[in-house]
């Protein structure tokens, strides 16, 4: 019988790079970056690692769609490493394999790696031939960009809940108004300067109702875990242990597209999605539980909507929540207090490690500007595809008890 993964593995050690426009250093480079200080805060000789997965979603680092650029930027010592990619849920795709590895008892200490390096290859976010994408822009989404598609997701929740359009432009400015507040103070953000809402009610349009700062980055970087057994890491001398209680991930089976049911005004997934986490991790009230969450925000209107789709906020309240600044660092459940994907980065393969790497600083109270008042869970949340036909994966992770 199934009995779920929580508290089977904990988290022996992470790091990150800075994200941004690295001009400075290649994918290898970035890789190293982000292994070293992940060893070092492990503390153990690369030699134990048993076990490694990458995870990249764009062309930059594949040798044939293989695990080997980790291995041999690495100089891994001929272990397994497998190479994997869902979207935008890619590093926490990684992270899942490594946790799987250690908890199915296959081996004692496994790691994971997202990558990204989009700057270089002129990767802008936008399909186009030009961009790497290839078959997936030519036959299966032509002429489909991402602001595009989640600017109805906007028309959609705003039709539905007979919000006006001038509140719903408040309330995903308010949204971007805080991650560039939170990313100001964080040392490895891509974007480190605060806007006021003016500022980004004053901003271009993108498609729709999202303008230029409803709109996250394109960064490169790399993030990466070592996980373990919450008994190898108490017998290598860890303590304030930081354990995995949930690892969920749901993919659109056609639903959407197909218009049955859905009405276009939130995401499926997430919602199916973030019950399975919940009933795993075993919080049954997620807005007085968790203490603090990393979500998916590539438009400041999935983050708003995401919130319903989490049960954090009721269906057609998230708005009026967001406003009244329940989700500000202050706030009763804290989002994306690193900035998250609109400020901090989406260097697509290592988002979601980045998320974990925020979290388990936060739980060990080691976030120094940005450190939170003793958060007992985190969430992190990744979407990947388009609000008709997408990847959701969720992660939650907590102290050992």
């Amino acid at each position: 019988m199934a009995t779920g993964i929580k508290d089977k593995v904990a988290i022996l050690g992470m790091g990150c790079t800075r994200f941004g426009e690295r001009w400075d250093a290649g994918a290898e480079e970035l890789m190293v970056e982000a292994f070293e200080e992940c060893l070092a805060d492990a503390g153990i000789e690369k030699s134990r690692i048993g076990a490694a997965w990458l995870g990249t979603c764009m062309e930059e680092v594949n040798v044939g769609k293989t695990g080997m650029p980790l291995a041999t930027t690495l100089r891994l010592p001929m272990i397994p490493v497998t190479r994997v990619e869902n979207y935008c849920a890619t590093g926490t795709e990684a992270f899942r394999g490594a946790c799987y590895g250690v908890a199915s008892g296959a081996y004692d200490i496994c790691l994971a790696m997202g990558v990204e390096k989009l700057k270089d290859t002129g990767y802008g976010g936008l399909p186009n031939p030009g961009s790497g994408a290839g078959t997936l822009n030519w036959q299966w989404w032509p002429n489909l960009t991402a602001p595009g598609s989640f600017a109805q997701l906007a028309s959609a929740y705003q039709a539905k809940y007979r919000v006006s359009g001038a509140e719903l432009k408040r309330a995903m400015g308010h949204v971007s108004v805080k991650s560039h507040a939170n990313g100001a103070i964080n040392p490895k953000a891509h974007l480190r300067k605060p806007v006021s809402l003016e500022q980004v009610l004053a901003a271009p349009i993108i498609a729709h109702p999202l303008g230029l700062f409803d709109c996250c980055g394109v960064s490169d970087g790399a993030a990466c875990a070592i996980v373990t057994t919450p008994e190898i890491a108490q017998q290598l001398g860890k303590k304030d242990l930081v354990t995995v209680k949930a690892l969920q991930i749901a993919l659109s089976s056609g639903e959407e597209a197909g218009f049955n049911s859905w009405d276009g005004d939130h995401f499926m997934t997430t919602d199916r999605c973030s019950a399975a986490a919940y009933k795993e991790a075993g919080i049954s009230d997620p807005r007085k539980e968790l203490g603090l969450m990393e979500v998916h925000d590539c438009f400041s209107i999935t983050e708003l909507v995401t919130m319903e789709d989490l049960h954090v906020s009721e269906r057609g309240r998230a708005w009026h929540d967001v406003l009244d600044g329940r989700f500000d660092r202050g706030g009763d459940l804290p989002c994306q207090v690193d900035g998250g994907l609109k400020c901090f980065g989406h260097p697509i393969g290592a988002s979601g490690l980045r998320m974990l790497y925020e979290i388990y600083l936060q739980l060990q109270g080691r976030a120094a500007d940005r450190q939170l008042a003793h958060p007992r869970y985190g969430l992190t949340h990744n979407l990947g595809g388009f609000p008709f036909q997408n990847i959701c994966s969720i992660a939650i992770i907590g102290s050992y008890k």
